[in-house]
This record gives C-alpha cells, structure tokens and sequence, in this order.
C-alpha cells in the first residue's frame, strides 16, 4: 500500500473540494457517439478511420446516460470542460479532447477511463446515492459498502435519507457526477506525461515563440530537437511538477544544453531552477516544510551503485538493500502519517533522481527533492531520517 489512511484521506478530501467548484454552463465539446451503422462499415474510408486512437476516452453503461443528458439534469460535458481548463493551469499542457460514449458492453452502472486505447481505471456508480468516506474509524452509517474509485478508500454507498446524518457526524459526502470527475482528474494528472507527445510539445514551443522567438531559436532545432525537449517536459510531469513556466524551462535548457545531452541531467537542472515554484507546491503558504532526510549512509550506498554507460547511467543497488532502504521509507512514512503536509523525501541533488528510480514503483506519489529545489526563505523541519542498519 503506497499512502497510509491518513495521508489518502487528505489527497481524497482536498481532490473532492476541487471538484465542488462552480460549474459554468460551457459550450458542448462532445456528443455521444451514434453506434456505427452495417453500411458505414463497408465504406474503405471508415475502416481506416476505426484505426484512429483516442487520446482520453470516457465509456459508460447505458444506467449512467443520464450523466451526460442535459435534458435530464447531466452536467458531465459541462464538468470536463472544466477538468481540462483546469488542469492546463495546473500542469502547463493542453489536455486532449475526451472522448465520451456509451458502451453497451459495459454493466449498466459501470463505467471506465481509457489513455491512448488501454484502460486504466473503472467503477460503478449509484445515480440515487451518495458516496460516503468516514473521516476516522466512525463506521455507524448504514450503506452499501464499496470502493472509493480515485483513492481506493473504504466508503459507502448512502441514500438522501442519511445524506444529512453522515455529514454532521464528519464525513465526506459527494454526489456521482463528482465521483467520477475527480476519479477523470486523478487519471488525467497521473498520466499527463503520456499525453504531451511531439506533436503537443510542438505546439507549446509555437506558442512560446509568439512571445519569445530568440530563445526558442536559441534552443530548437539545436542544440535540442522537439524530442529532447519533450522528454524533459514529461520527466517534469512524471513528477507532478507543472511545465507552465515555459521561459524558465527553455532559459535553463539553453544555459545547460551546451555542456551536456543527458535528458535527465538537463530535468535535474531545469527542476533546480524551478525551485520557487517547486517550494510553493509543498509548503503552500507555510514557512516551514516538513520532510523525510535520507541519511548520509543511504546517500553514500547510492552513489556507490551508479553504473555509467553509454546510453546514460542507472542504479544497480544490492536487492537486499534495496529492500531495506523501501521498508526504512515506509516506516517513516506510517510515523509520520499524522502530520497534515504531504510527506516530502529530501535528498542531496546529486543523487535526488536515483533515490526516485528507486521509489517510483512502490511509492509513485512521493515527491523527492534535492537541497537546491527549494527556495532560500522556507524553512526545513526534518520529522524522520531514512537510514538502514
């Protein structure tokens, strides 16, 4: 299990309160596909056109078409505008148009997310309830126990009746359609790496170059091709951090280019050099940061297993150790799960991106920072030291 309750619990709350945001009545940028008849299959034309992938795919059983009718109170379209607005604040991307249809595969209450063709996610919801999540070991409430989709939380299934009830008692009350937009967000975010390809990345640097042609001509075609440039806006995504900020992102790139090729010596500086903004993203308005130190004799064990090869250099640890380092977070992690800030790993720069290859697996949304990615004027308030014996 990566999150402890405790630190799920908060990511699920604060991910409900974003969805709860105002919905403005948006233009449609989807209708339900028409099932496709006998006749238009036979066309040569339309066969090529069913090889054509989707970027983003939202399929539901026929139960939930009142999810995306407006004429019986659906606000699903409406809702993912709002997903990809904002979500391109968020992450500094384009998101692709989501393709909504009706599956009649599907359970009549099921639902599921594709990314480029492959599933990634599914539930089922009850249009007539509301999804329940306690907000400790309070278990009274009468429902139908199920699955919190986005977080995988124990949670309830509850009728208008006890609506009232489990909110006084604390718990985290949301209706369907929110249901499923934050679990369409939590796919969206985890994935926006796989959605930035060169295409997309193209498009990012034209509209950069509106504003500042010297510096996009000072980096792209050379010393960096649009597919070195995308590879480090997707390591940047990989790791939650936003690549809004493209000016400082290209600067730094056309500082560092010329002294090395390696992509991910390049995102190590480009992070570095997002230090304001990577600071703001944990601390919030706080002047403290709360993190996880990994000891000197971690570090130093790390560093020791960098194999350098010609195609660039990875971490070949002892499986053992490497054991040991993982159970040494998690614990640390279980410690500390009472705090209210998201754990954060701090690490010195020169082995930050190893200490991430080695967790990613098994703790994909740790964040780890180095020394120099965070600003000067935050505090650093270490709660636990990562070390083995």
């Amino acid at each position: 299990m990566i999150f402890t309750v405790p630190v799920a619990l908060t990511l699920a709350f604060a991910a409900y309160r974003i969805s709860s945001l105002s919905k403005e009545t948006e233009e449609e940028i989807e209708e339900i596909e028409e099932e496709v008849t006998t006749d238009n299959l036979k066309s040569p034309e339309n066969v090529i056109n069913l090889l054509n992938v989707d970027p983003i795919e939202f399929e539901f059983g026929y139960g939930l078409i009142p999810l995306v009718d407006a004429s019986q109170g659906g606000d699903l379209l409406d809702r993912v505008v709002m997903i990809r607005r904002q979500l391109a604040l968020e992450l500094g991307i384009v998101i692709p148009v989501v393709r909504i249809r009706d599956n009649i595969q599907l359970q009549p209450n099921e639902y599921r997310i594709k990314v480029k063709g492959t599933e990634l996610a599914k539930g089922e919801l009850l249009l007539d309830h509301y999804l329940s999540m306690s907000p400790g070991d309070d278990d009274t409430i009468e429902g139908i126990d199920t699955v919190e989709p986005s977080f995988g939380l124990p949670a309830k299934w509850i009728n208008e009746q006890v609506k009232e009830e489990a909110e006084m008692l604390g718990y985290t009350v949301v209706d369907p359609p929110s249901v499923v937009s934050t679990h369409l967000t939590e796919i969206i975010r985890a994935n926006a790496s796989e959605l930035l390809g060169r295409q997309e990345t193209k498009q990012l640097i034209d509209h950069l170059r509106e504003t500042a042609p010297i510096l996009v001509d000072e980096l792209t075609p050379t010393p960096m091709s649009i597919g070195e440039i995308q590879k480090v806006l997707s390591k940047l995504l990989d790791e939650n951090v936003s690549v809004r900020n493209l000016p400082i992102i290209f600067e730094t790139l056309a500082d560092y280019s010329k002294l090395t090729s390696d992509v991910d010596v390049l995102t190590e500086y480009v992070r570095q050099a997002l230090a304001r903004q990577i600071t703001t993203q944990y601390a919030g308005n706080q002047t403290e940061l709360k993190v996880l130190t990994v000891s000197a004799k971690i570090e130093k064990i790390i560093a020791d297993s960098i194999q350098q090869t010609d195609h660039g250099n990875y971490l070949a640890m002892d499986p053992q150790v490497t054991q040991s380092v993982l159970e040494s977070i998690a614990s640390e992690l279980e410690r500390t799960s009472f705090i209210e800030q998201s754990p954060v790993i701090l690490c010195s720069p020169a082995v930050r991106m190893y200490v991430r290859q080695l967790t990613e697996r098994y703790f994909p949304q740790i964040p780890i920072l180095s020394y120099n990615e965070l600003d000067a004027s935050i505090e650093i308030q270490s709660i636990g030291v990562v070390n083995v014996e």
